[in-house]
């Protein structure tokens, strides 16, 4: 089982825009090899960071709408939202490193 919620098309307005600590979002899918690469390191951050950020994730294939409206174009794309808003994008597999200097940019 996943440390990261999943959240949906209904569910990201509540889940992650209406949030009340910044949100890492995972967009992934089932299918995409560098997705479940990074996997166990979006794990690994939604236990370090629990209480400070969100971490969740949103399958592509099942959600499109969302990923439609931030124009994910590849997998996986993990992007930083805070306040409402969209504050930082990674995109592709990266080490446990770039992804955790991104978020640390967005806590306060």
């Amino acid at each position: 089982m996943s440390n990261a919620a999943p959240v949906t098309d209904a569910s990201f307005e509540a889940d992650v825009l209406k949030s009340d600590v910044p949100v890492l979002v995972d967009f992934w899918a089932p299918w995409c090899g560098p997705c479940r690469m990074v996997a166990p390191i979006i794990d690994e951050i939604a236990v370090e960071l629990d209480g400070k950020i969100k971490v969740v994730k949103l399958n592509t294939d099942e959600n499109p709408n969302v990923a439609s409206q931030f124009g994910i174009r590849s997998i996986p794309t993990l992007m930083v939202f805070k306040d409402g808003q969209r504050v930082d994008t990674v995109v592709g597999a990266v080490p446990k490193t770039t992804l955790s200097n991104t978020i640390d940019k967005h806590l306060n």
